[in-house]
């Protein structure tokens, strides 16, 4: 696979935001990618606009379904297509900064590191960086994931020939809380890098922008897909909302 970075972008009405997050990946110092962009049905002009980028740069794979499935499912359509030893997330509404590639594979390969994750920041919606900071620790387990917000999906790079192939739980949101659970119970902790490397766009009309939606499927991960007994899914449901909370001030 040769250090290849697979991104792995659905997109779904993304027209307002794919161009400035294709850009973002185009512009990265590290050279080595390719982006698997899923157009998950939309209804706007997303799929013009990634294919008018997608003829001047060969790196950008483009899929277009035929029927909406859902983020996670369009996930998963992009990583059984990549070809990546690494898998990198990216939504079409988010952007990386140039280095974060380059900073983030030195990382991993410095370390011997098959999960990691580094700190990002918030935007508004037109783009304007808000003052909050979302550090990434030096180290997350699965016991402390659970009751954790901390690791932001647009930051994730997972090298796969160490911790073998994998999916996204198809659920509404919180599939990539599941799939890091899924990394970290095969014996592979997550590792932060404390470098402002990814900004997260907050877009109110996104999965996660649906508090009460999002909390079920939390509740949902750990009663149906971790299986934790309903006391200690509780626990944990009260600090991961606390956490939330903490990280949002």
């Amino acid at each position: 696979m040769n250090n290849l970075v697979s991104i792995i972008t659905p997109s779904y009405n993304s027209e307002k935001f794919i161009k400035q997050c294709i850009e973002s990946v185009i512009a990265q110092t590290y050279i080595n990618w390719e982006i698997l962009i899923v157009d998950d049905c939309s209804r706007d002009d997303s799929c013009l606009v990634i294919e008018k980028i997608a003829t001047h740069e060969e790196r950008i794979k483009y899929f277009l379904l035929d029927e909406n499935i859902g983020a996670a499912e369009a996930r998963n359509v992009a990583i059984r297509q990549a070809k990546g030893k690494y898998i990198a997330f990216l939504d079409s509404d988010d952007l990386w900064e140039p280095q974060k590639l380059e900073k983030q594979i030195s990382f991993m390969q410095k370390e011997d590191i098959a999960f990691s994750f580094s700190t990002y920041q918030p935007i508004s919606e037109d783009g304007s960086k808000l003052d909050s900071i979302i550090h990434a620790p030096k180290i997350v387990a699965y016991s402390s994931y659970l009751k954790n917000t901390i690791i932001g999906c647009l930051t994730v790079v997972i090298d796969r020939e160490k911790t073998g192939d994998f999916e996204m739980p198809n659920i509404r949101s919180s599939h990539d809380m599941a799939l890091w659970l899924l990394i970290m119970r095969r014996g592979f902790d997550a590792y932060g890098l404390d470098e402002n490397l990814a900004r997260y766009r907050i877009v109110l009309t996104s999965n996660t922008a649906s508090k009460w939606h999002s909390a079920k499927d939390v509740w949902k991960v750990f009663r149906k897909i971790e299986k934790l007994s309903f006391f200690y899914s509780s626990w944990c449901f009260l600090n991961y909302v606390f956490n939330a909370l903490v990280k949002r001030i």
